[in-house]
């Protein structure tokens, strides 16, 4: 059953080591310039953004009606794909893979400033190779040198490392080739619902399918698909229950709790090939999408997001960033 006896356990002294890490942060953008102009450190070559929409549904159990989700309702939404690497490389090439989604329209406290947004950032895994912040920003670090990266990640985890980077490996082999459109985002680390911890899945409504050739086939794909039809994901929460099974800071243990669906997401049938359609995919690539984007009843957990707090901040004055819009048309405009 859901509880709420979750609990963090900061270090007294993250605060000064995600600041060092924001700074890796930083580097990585000044060394991945693109076109003359820094873009994110991670997730940085994207495959498009597209207008949405996002529906909370009715009934919800108890548990689950609090932030975005205590009531029934519909809003306009940005969704992102991406690759996971710190640079622009073939979509061939193995890789983390992602979704950000961008509600608009969203009234409340904010965790972080007063924008009318609520951020929901996803991968294909359900848990990490990683148990913490540290190894996580470590072996960031050690991929800027895709040579050296194997090394460099056993000088810095230890004996450790094995294990991490087979764990990788296995990640990017279960992740396959297929459409982005037909597989499940996870965020793999927590976030609050009101006073519950959850995390959450976007699972697809479309079945496996194969891509298109080409160095940018996941976006090829995308646009090609969306010119035909929506994409339809539903979206579902999955409760803290207890520490030992589904723990708040460690984001290497999958969680062992049920899903309740909440909410769906439909990327809406689009012709993002037109001039509207670049025009948002342009401008919505220079949006911040940032899980500390969210409603205080959906403030992020763990040390994984306490670091992000500090790297995203890092990478958004890094660059230059759209203004977080309150509707699409504001940003197309």
């Amino acid at each position: 059953m859901p509880a709420t006896t979750w609990s963090e356990t900061p270090d007294a002294d993250e605060d000064t080591r995600f600041e060092g890490y924001a700074q890796w942060i930083v580097e990585l953008q000044k060394r991945n310039q693109h076109a003359g102009s820094a873009g994110r450190a991670l997730h940085h070559k994207g495959h498009g953004v597209y207008e949405a929409r996002f529906e909370v549904l009715e009934g919800l159990p108890a548990e689950a009606r609090h932030g975005l989700f205590a009531t029934p309702r519909s809003y306009e939404a940005l969704v992102r794909y991406s690759n996971g690497a710190s640079k622009r490389q073939s979509d061939t090439a193995g890789d983390v893979r992602g979704i950000a989604v961008k509600v608009l329209g969203v009234a409340g406290d904010k965790v972080l400033g007063s924008a009318p947004t609520q951020d929901f950032l996803g991968i294909l895994s359900s848990a990490g190779p990683f148990a913490s912040a540290d190894e996580f920003m470590k072996v960031v670090w050690a991929a800027r040198s895709p040579l050296l990266a194997p090394f460099r990640v056993l000088g810095a985890l230890g004996p450790r490392g094995f294990g991490v980077v087979a764990k990788l490996v296995k990640g990017l082999k279960a992740a396959g080739t297929g459409s982005l459109a037909a597989k499940p985002f996870f965020s793999a680390v927590p976030i609050q619902c009101g006073p519950y911890a959850v995390r959450f899945r976007f699972a697809p409504a479309a079945g496996d399918a194969a891509l298109p050739a080409g160095a940018d086939a996941y976006g090829d794909d995308l646009v090609g698909r969306l010119a035909r039809g929506p994409i339809r994901y539903d979206l579902a929460l999955q409760f803290f229950e207890s520490e030992d099974r589904t723990p708040i800071e460690d984001p290497s243990v999958d969680w062992d709790a049920p899903y309740v669906p909440v909410a769906r997401l439909e990327v809406v049938q689009q012709d993002a090939a037109s001039a509207r359609g670049r025009v948002l995919s342009d401008r919505g690539e220079g949006l911040s999408f940032d899980p500390w984007h969210a409603l205080v009843a959906h403030k992020p957990l763990g040390g994984i997001m306490r670091m992000r707090k500090h790297a995203y901040y890092a990478s958004a004055r890094g660059r230059t960033v759209t203004p977080e819009p309150a509707t699409i048309a504001a940003l197309v405009a």
